[in-house]
């Protein structure tokens, strides 16, 4: 399986840019990565549904690859911004928008400050308004510190982030914890009401079945606040790192969506 990345520099707010990786030709996705994360983390899936047909975004976060622009201060408009100029950039029509974890706040904050740039909104791992257990809350803060050593800091990744049986040492690397710092604090200086129902979009919620960080009660509260315009899909044997646990799974996933026009619930 194969499938070409290009890299693409966007300009930015404050003299930054945006590294954009593109992988294939066709209807634009833009994908959009976890708290810390980087965007390499959606090549496997992203891989996956361009060799279908479809062109694939996948920016980096400020501070990541060479992806630059202010952390101090930084709000969920800045990060909905740098998406929105992406789009504007590199697409400039709607676009499907893809949120994992953490990136699927920032899909409903473009979706809400953007309805011109947003077709519809995928949440992968949809938190949010329920908070997850504190020991899970714990680990979770656990795997950006530094001071850990190599098998404390696999425990975290798995507690928070694998569904039992599953190997954590596909996130064993790739955090960055400054990246991670500012983006917490930008989600938690937001009422979350502010980005919550994604505008007026249209929404599939992507729950893994076992998800201890975006609990449950997430999804199902969203699905309920937005009757018609949202369906739901479980994907079994995932927890909250979803992408490197199920990658087929997501693909197909994603592209029974992408197929879909009419947005009618999947099965």
């Amino acid at each position: 399986m194969s499938a070409a990345t290009q890299v693409e520099l966007v300009d930015a707010d404050d003299d930054g840019q945006i590294e954009v990786l593109v992988i294939g030709e066709g209807p634009t996705v833009i994908c959009l990565p976890s708290l810390g994360r980087s965007a390499e983390d959606f090549v496997g899936v992203a891989t996956r549904v361009a060799l279908e047909g479809y062109r694939m975004l996948l920016p980096q976060p400020r501070g990541i690859g060479e992806s630059t622009g202010s952390l101090v201060g930084l709000t969920m408009q800045d990060l909905a911004d740098d998406a929105a100029r992406v789009l504007t950039s590199l697409n400039g029509i709607p676009s499907i928008v893809v949120g994992h974890a953490f990136g699927n706040r920032v899909a409903r904050m473009l979706a809400t400050l953007h309805p011109e740039l947003t077709e519809s909104v995928v949440l992968l791992a949809c938190g949010g308004m329920v908070p997850p257990a504190a020991e899970v809350s714990k680990a979770l803060v656990s795997v950006f510190d530094e001071r850990l050593s190599k098998h404390e800091h696999l425990q975290a990744v798995r507690t928070a982030f694998f569904a039992p049986g599953n190997d954590p040492s596909a996130w064993e690397g790739g955090w960055h914890p400054i990246v991670a710092a500012a983006q917490a604090a930008a989600t938690t200086a937001l009422d979350v009401n502010a980005w919550w129902t994604a505008g007026s979009a249209d929404v599939l919620i992507v729950q893994p079945a076992d998800d201890v960080v975006a609990v449950p009660e997430n999804g199902q509260q969203l699905l309920a606040a937005l009757g018609s315009r949202a369906a739901m899909v479980e994907i079994a044997h995932a927890g909250h790192a979803l992408l490197p646990e199920q990658p087929e799974a997501v693909a197909r996933t994603l592209l029974r969506w992408l197929g879909n026009p009419d947005r009618e619930p999947q099965s």
